[in-house]
């Protein structure tokens, strides 16, 4: 493909446009890869995916498979969704929530993820669907960004706790955070103080530069 070779001198811009959720967002061509960006940083696949793959590394592909069921909070492009199909060989459930339809959209035309079988998408809000669902899970992934911002409801004790009850026993967390200064740096650190001994929390700092993940393992 043309535009994927000239993309390792110049990203090629392959489509733009306004969401009502996520505003600006662009699907680019960019060192050979076909990305989604937001207006100040990348949204979906490039450095996105290899971070979230750093984290389902750190969590152990073989474990992940056995897992039953994985809900993803902020699907995006879907290059978690990827990650843990393609390369986790997953075949277990994942349910995919995520508040822009018109991101969905891009998701589907571009990176085909309404091909994927094991996949159920929610169009919704996460903290409302955290709250009404009944459902349990063995691995639940938060990626939820508007650019370079994140919802603040993602670090309230009522959210966290409910998300807490959703996960099963020796099940995980993996969260996704921007840190881009000293405030996001207390808050991070705010968060951890949030969980007891009854969970395993790891935190991996300067992932990407910006991004500061957590791995959390449910003990009992």
């Amino acid at each position: 493909m043309i535009a994927k070779f000239f993309s390792y001198f110049l990203p090629i811009n392959v489509t733009k446009l306004k969401s009502s959720v996520s505003n600006s967002i662009e699907v680019t061509w960019n060192n050979g890869e076909l990305v989604i960006d937001s207006e100040n940083t990348n949204y979906s696949y490039g450095s996105l995916q290899r971070i979230l793959k750093k984290g389902l590394k750190y969590i152990g592909y073989d474990r992940i498979k056995k897992f039953d069921k994985v809900l993803v909070l902020g699907v995006a492009g879907g290059s978690v969704i990827k990650t843990l199909v393609d390369d986790v060989k997953y075949k277990g459930q994942i349910i995919g929530v995520e508040i822009d339809p018109e991101i969905i959209e891009i998701a589907n035309t571009y990176f085909n993820i309404d091909q994927i079988k094991n996949l159920e998408i929610v169009i919704e809000d996460a903290f409302e669907f955290v709250l009404r669902t009944k459902d349990k899970f063995d691995l639940i992934i938060i990626d939820i960004f508007q650019d370079t911002k994140m919802p603040s409801f993602l670090f309230e004790t009522h959210f966290i706790q409910r998300v807490n009850y959703l996960l099963n026993i020796n099940g995980f967390i993996l969260f996704n955070t921007m840190v881009i200064n000293e405030k996001n740096k207390i808050r991070n650190l705010d968060y951890r103080k949030k969980f007891d001994d009854n969970y395993s929390l790891r935190m991996y700092p300067k992932v990407e530069v910006h991004n500061e993940l957590f791995t959390i393992k449910k003990l009992k």
